[in-house]
């Protein structure tokens, strides 16, 4: 079974998992209104990682030319360098693959004059994903994963499966992305960015807020690590694209649905204790995954979003909110929907409008993105 024996988060909400999920569960949102950034003259909210906390956790690794990593490298290594921490592994080991969650990286040195401090392939994807491996003295060639918003539980789902094929015993899946000018824009250009803390699920939603963060699992099949009592295993997942537009979801939730049927094989589904919905708050995403999950007859679990904490955090999506997720199973609690008031989709999800409290033992992490890509991770509390 693949079994989670380290994470950690880096986040507007704090530096380690736990601290993101106080924060969390504390109803604390990271999410504010920025004015002018980037020379932007439309406001716009979102949720940042302290510039200078960052460079406090980064200078403390005693880096030799730091100031040639980008903010987007330095938030990667932090939360890797922690995550391996807790696991008590050796990140140089031959049987160690490092995988890079992320839909833009450092999309910020396509700038006239940005890139001139650091090197010219830091741009690509890859490049960045050699450096990170590199710092932590790993051989293997990195795989990356950009899949647009499905990216982080991708990820998880190419490590459980590399895993399974007894190609490595470990496997780091870092999810990250920073906020860009080009970033913000493009999701201006779409109309699709709220000017208030977003409300996902609710009637009253106006769009979704983006916003940035680093976050890392560390996967096993090693026999040599045995299950024990509070192991997080990642149970099944699946992916499934109806290729419905290159920004819209299906209208009847196809590839959502048909990912969700296929983790539930061999589940009860009154075992739940919730599913970790995408939750944007855009008009369309939440009545897609109102009609998925019902489809997959799942209306009466509870459903909640983080977004009105994070914001959309991209690439790291995925793996953020699978860790959150996974310590509110270890703490008996569904997390409320922040932001979230009065039902605002066509059919009837048990939104979470408050904490719970839960001795279920699973818990589903749902997403779905651009080009009509969507996921379903399972997870297991043993």
């Amino acid at each position: 079974m693949t079994t989670i024996i380290g994470d950690n988060v880096i986040s507007a909400l704090g530096f380690s998992s736990e601290e993101n999920y106080d924060n969390v569960k504390a109803g604390k949102t990271g999410l504010r209104l920025f004015s002018d950034k980037y020379d932007i003259p439309e406001p716009f909210v979102a949720s940042e990682i302290d510039d200078e906390r960052l460079e406090t956790a980064f200078n403390q690794l005693n880096i030799e030319k730091s100031h040639l990593y980008t903010k987007f490298e330095k938030a990667t290594i932090v939360s890797a360098n922690e995550a391996i921490k807790r696991a008590n592994i050796n990140p140089a080991d031959d049987k160690v693959l490092f995988v890079l969650s992320t839909t833009k990286g450092n999309v910020f040195l396509l700038g006239e004059n940005e890139g001139k401090v650091f090197d010219s392939k830091q741009v690509y994807l890859w490049r960045s994903a050699q450096l990170i491996a590199e710092f932590f003295g790993n051989r293997n060639e990195p795989l990356v994963v950009s899949n647009a918003c499905i990216s982080g539980a991708s990820a998880i789902i190419a490590g459980k499966r590399i895993l399974q094929s007894k190609q490595f015993d470990y496997v780091i899946v870092i999810g990250v992305d920073v906020l860009s000018k080009f970033i913000v824009t493009g999701f201006q250009s779409f109309k699709a960015l709220s000017q208030d803390v977003c409300k996902p699920f609710d009637a009253h939603r106006t769009g979704l807020n983006i916003g940035e963060a680093a976050a890392t699992v560390i996967l096993t099949e090693n026999p040599d690590n045995k299950i024990n009592s509070r192991d997080i295993v990642c149970t099944a997942g699946a992916v499934r694209n109806d290729a419905n537009h290159i920004s819209g979801p299906s209208r009847t939730g196809e590839g959502s649905y048909l990912a969700l049927q296929k983790i539930l094989e061999n589940v009860n589904v009154e075992e739940l204790a919730f599913i970790n919905a995408h939750g944007t708050a855009t008009p369309y995403n939440d009545e897609m995954e109102s009609v998925s999950l019902t489809r997959a007859g799942l209306q009466n679990v509870p459903v909640n979003s983080l977004k009105g904490y994070f914001g959309h955090t991209l690439g790291a999506a995925g793996v953020l909110e699978s860790v959150i997720s996974t310590q509110a199973l270890k703490d008996g609690t569904v997390l409320k929907t922040y932001g979230f008031d009065t039902l605002g989709v066509t059919n009837l999800l048990n939104i979470a409008k408050n904490n719970l409290k839960t001795n279920k033992k699973q818990c589903i992490k749902l997403l779905s993105g651009f080009g009509g890509c969507n996921s379903a991770v399972l997870y297991t509390l043993f």
